[in-house]
């Protein structure tokens, strides 16, 4: 049961007008997003969109020898599950959480009722749209021309951004090695020269402490490329959902429940 009012936390909810806002309003249910859980498994149907209030959703694809790799993190600037509102309701990767948090889900089959409803709603998919394929673009050119040690620093700064607070992440060498697309043993190299660098602090089982500052000056600059122009977009894409008026979009959530299957 609604029982409080919570100002919307989901960077593409925020900008719709109130009016739009309110075609799926009734229908988000808050939702605890657990680490390690997967959202929906690459081929599977889409059943529910989660747009993540808090913590960080990692897009996997998997190579057909078992080989992964992130194409994308997503976090409160955006959604997983919106690439079914164009017609295609098949997952085209894998969302696992990497850092845990909350989400407001919804029906695919509501999503596109109110999409279908509004013109901002649709315009919103496009904003998201655009920003996941900066993201895309950039992390295939990262992946191709920049060393390990960069791509990495580039992760924990992504992750870092949707976290929720403090420097220490929740991540254990196999979660960096499926992250990367390298090997584990590549992956223990590297949080060792990470670690002599001192932009890792401390490195725990199953935690990762960073100092920002250094992990900043060691990272590519596919970081800040990606940072500014997703900024950008979800921006310039916000402005024009409310027609240069501020969003203002309050209304009643239900208590958290947990959300996704563990992977």
């Amino acid at each position: 049961m609604m029982d409080h009012a919570t100002s919307v936390g989901n960077l593409l909810l925020t900008a719709l007008p109130p009016a739009d806002l309110a075609l799926l309003a009734p229908h988000l249910r808050k939702v605890v997003i657990e680490r390690d859980s997967v959202l929906v498994r690459a081929g599977d149907r889409i059943e529910h969109l989660f747009f993540p209030l808090s913590g960080a959703i990692a897009a996997i694809t998997e190579l057909p020898n078992g080989q992964t790799v992130a194409t994308a993190i997503i976090g409160h600037e955006g959604a997983v599950g919106l690439t079914s509102s164009l017609g295609a309701p098949a997952s085209p990767a894998t969302a696992v959480v990497r850092i845990s948090g909350t989400a407001l889900q919804i029906s695919r089959a509501q999503f596109l009722a109110a999409q279908h409803r509004s013109p901002a709603i649709a315009s919103m998919v496009q904003v998201f749209m655009m920003s996941l394929l900066i993201q895309l673009q950039q992390v295939a050119a990262c992946n191709a021309l920049h060393s390990v040690e960069a791509r990495l620093a580039r992760t924990l700064l992504h992750l870092h951004d949707r976290a929720n607070g403090g420097d220490a992440l929740p991540l254990t060498q196999e979660t960096l090695s499926e992250l990367l697309g390298v090997r584990r043993t590549t992956v223990t190299h590297v949080v060792s020269t990470l670690r002599a660098s001192r932009a890792l602090k401390s490195h725990r089982r199953g935690q990762l402490e960073i100092d920002r500052p250094r992990l900043e000056a060691l990272a590519c600059e596919c970081y800040k490329v990606m940072r500014r122009e997703i900024d950008r977009i979800v921006s310039r894409g916000a402005t024009g959902l409310v027609h240069g008026a501020p969003a203002r979009g309050t209304f009643p959530l239900p208590s958290s429940r947990r959300a996704g299957t563990s992977s």
